[in-house]
């Protein structure tokens, strides 16, 4: 719930009160699983998103009406326990920030196309961990 809020905190259009999320964290195998079937890459990753509105659909939602699902979201707990103890950071922290990140990717924002996207994604990213006290993920990158 935390990871949420914080991401609503940089990304306010999250913080609609209609909106609601699943978050599923679960075995790699799994994920791995949903990531061949639903992206057609036959590879394991730490976390997937699944949105169920267009970033237009969600800048247009009032706040008033029926509960809208705005997407889930799927943690490979293997993968993240791994990339935890590799970063030296636990593993509360680490899946704090997929959250954050899995919740930026339902809102519309993407780090694929362009060094800007990742740019603009990271950056609200560091803002939300900040918030909850937890250390800049990217600051010992080699750039």
């Amino acid at each position: 719930m935390r990871a949420a809020t914080a991401a609503s905190g940089v990304a306010p259009e999250l913080a609609n009160p209609r909106l609601s999320t699943s978050v599923l964290f679960t075995t790699d195998a799994e994920v791995h699983t949903l990531n061949r079937e639903w992206r057609d890459r036959d590879k394991p990753t730490n976390v997937l998103s699944f949105p169920m509105l267009e970033r237009s659909e969600l800048l247009e939602l009032s706040a008033e009406g029926h509960p809208v699902m705005l997407g889930d979201l799927a943690l490979a707990f293997e993968t993240c326990a791994r990339e935890a103890e590799e970063k030296g950071v636990s593993l509360a922290d680490h899946a704090a920030h997929l959250i954050v990140h899995g919740m930026l990717h339902l809102a519309g924002f993407d780090h694929v196309d362009s060094d800007a996207q990742a740019e603009q994604m990271e950056t609200l990213e560091i803002k939300a961990l900040a918030q909850m006290g937890i250390a800049d993920p990217y600051a010992d990158r080699d750039i």
